[in-house]
């Protein structure tokens, strides 16, 4: 397992996405984070790559790096095919598609790939990995921002739909939350 951990952390400085700026850190210190709370929070060590990879091919907010979507066989060689496809959904998700599922998460789990534009239902399991994903990704950089408010009710939501460690690490990270 040591062995992988440093494949994939191999792979980030072969692509040159070591020192990027992220969220007052680098970006593969952000990956490591999220990966490392995403243990911390007792997930499978499919859903702890996805984490670290969480972000490989950029997304709506982050786009200061972009590994390309016709390279994808090669971060799925690397994580495998479960892994690689939830970083994948995290980065072409369509933020508002997503917040609107989650507020209605017992209805169908609709995905909108921005990138695409291609709808989908996600399947039950997937659809709560990825919130599981996104919501870590996003307490684990929240503070360093201070942009409390970016997206508060979908965060949010999606934390209380989760439940357990996402819905306590929600309130213990916001509970830091400061007025200026």
């Amino acid at each position: 397992m040591e062995n992988h951990f440093k494949q994939m952390t191999d792979f980030f400085h072969k692509v040159g996405a070591v020192e990027i700026e992220h969220s007052e850190k680098t970006y593969m210190a952000h990956g490591i984070g999220v990966y490392n709370d995403l243990k911390a929070w007792g997930c499978d060590e499919e859903v702890c790559d996805a984490g670290l990879f969480h972000s490989i091919y950029g997304t709506e907010l982050f786009q200061k790096f972009a590994f390309p979507l016709d390279r994808r066989n090669e971060v799925r060689e690397l994580i495998g095919e479960r892994a690689e496809r939830l970083a994948y959904l995290n980065c072409v998700m369509d933020r508002t598609v997503f917040d609107n599922t989650v507020a209605n998460a017992e209805g169908p789990r609709h995905f909108r790939d921005r990138c695409t534009e291609e709808e989908c239902e996600l399947p039950a399991g997937e659809f709560h990995d990825l919130c599981v994903i996104h919501v870590c990704d996003w307490l684990e950089q929240i503070e360093r921002s201070q942009n409390w408010d970016y997206r508060r009710q979908g965060y949010q939501d999606a934390a209380r739909w989760l439940g357990g460690i996402a819905a306590e690490s929600y309130d213990r990270v916001f509970a830091n939350e400061t007025t200026t």
